[in-house]
């Protein structure tokens, strides 16, 4: 190895930590993911049980808070449990308003099913979601569009991954809930929570890891107004000797 190859590979190698850093603060990390399967693994364990909905969806319901009230105790982040509560609340009211326990999964399955068409239209329309949604993680916003086009075919080729995915999910979870009783859906769809959303995130990180490293357009930004702050302190400065000299030669 040659001393100008150990600069590329340590760059390429602090690109690698950045970009999984950022994949685990925008998706929760392996905390948010026990936070999304726990309440669901709970409604679907009480109700194998006991067959009672009523016991079941509060329980998954009082779990989802209690893990917001947690985070807040500890001062971290809520985001991610919060939407955990909104789903588990949203699946509750569901259930209870039409009696079928199915009912409770059936708001996320919409979502993941909207979520995965809002990732191939974006992709199409050439602002890939999963840009939108890591820029400003990487502190880069929107300059992959114009600025970095390598990135930008990492996000499109990283959201075709998600759409896919979700999409394929979503094709095995729909004929479930039409055919198969609740204890059986319910045990399928927590087995399909973590692996379709590791292999989403896996290949993201494959996609990003080879891409160019992102525009600090923050960084850019203070470097701008650095600049020109010394040039009006330049000109200041300037100003502030010429003046005296022109007093000198008029006495």
């Amino acid at each position: 190895m040659t001393s100008l190859d150990k600069p590329t590979e340590d760059a390429q190698q602090d690109s690698r930590a950045v970009t999984e850093a950022a994949l685990f603060e925008a998706f929760g990390g392996v905390r948010g993911m026990v936070e999304t399967v726990v309440p669901g693994l709970l409604f679907v364990t009480i109700f194998t049980i006991n067959k009672d909905l009523h016991s079941a969806a509060i329980a998954a319901l009082a779990t989802s808070v209690l893990l917001v009230v947690v985070r807040l105790v500890m001062k971290d982040t809520v985001k991610h449990a919060f939407s955990g509560v909104f789903g588990v609340a949203f699946g509750v009211v569901f259930a209870m308003m039409t009696g079928n326990a199915k009912d409770f999964y059936l708001p996320g399955m919409l979502y993941t099913l909207s979520l995965a068409l809002a990732y191939i239209i974006t992709t199409l329309a050439g602002v890939p979601l999963i840009g939108l949604m890591l820029g400003p993680v990487f502190k880069e916003n929107l300059s992959w569009r114009t600025r970095n086009p390598g990135r930008k075919k990492a996000y499109t080729k990283a959201s075709w991954a998600w759409g896919l995915i979700l999409l394929a999910k979503c094709a095995v979870l729909f004929p479930l809930y039409w055919w198969a009783d609740t204890t059986q859906f319910g045990w399928v769809l927590i087995a399909l929570k973590i692996p379709p959303f590791l292999l989403a995130v896996w290949l993201t990180w494959v996609f990003l890891a080879k891409a160019p490293p992102p525009i600090d357009v923050f960084a850019e930004m203070e470097a701008e107004e650095k600049a020109e702050k010394e040039r009006k302190a330049a000109l200041a400065q300037e100003r502030g000797e010429t003046t005296p000299t022109s007093h000198r030669r008029e006495a």
